[in-house]
């Protein structure tokens, strides 16, 4: 996988968090690569969620 491609995991808990998806897309593509890099260290699904739940300011 390509740094700047983003894991199906994040991709699939951004599509069950709305906001956090809408919060994404509005992101610059610096803001993104940061944000993909970091699912990196993500070992599991519920912490993929809370990674994600984070860019709306939800629990991390």
């Amino acid at each position: 996988m390509k740094p700047d491609e983003m894991p199906i995991g994040f991709a699939m808990a951004l599509s069950m968090n709305p906001d956090a998806m809408q919060r994404f897309a509005m992101l610059s593509r610096e803001q993104k690569q940061e944000i993909i890099a970091g699912t990196h260290t993500v070992k599991s699904r519920d912490e993929m969620h809370r990674y994600v739940a984070s860019l709306v300011g939800g629990k991390q």
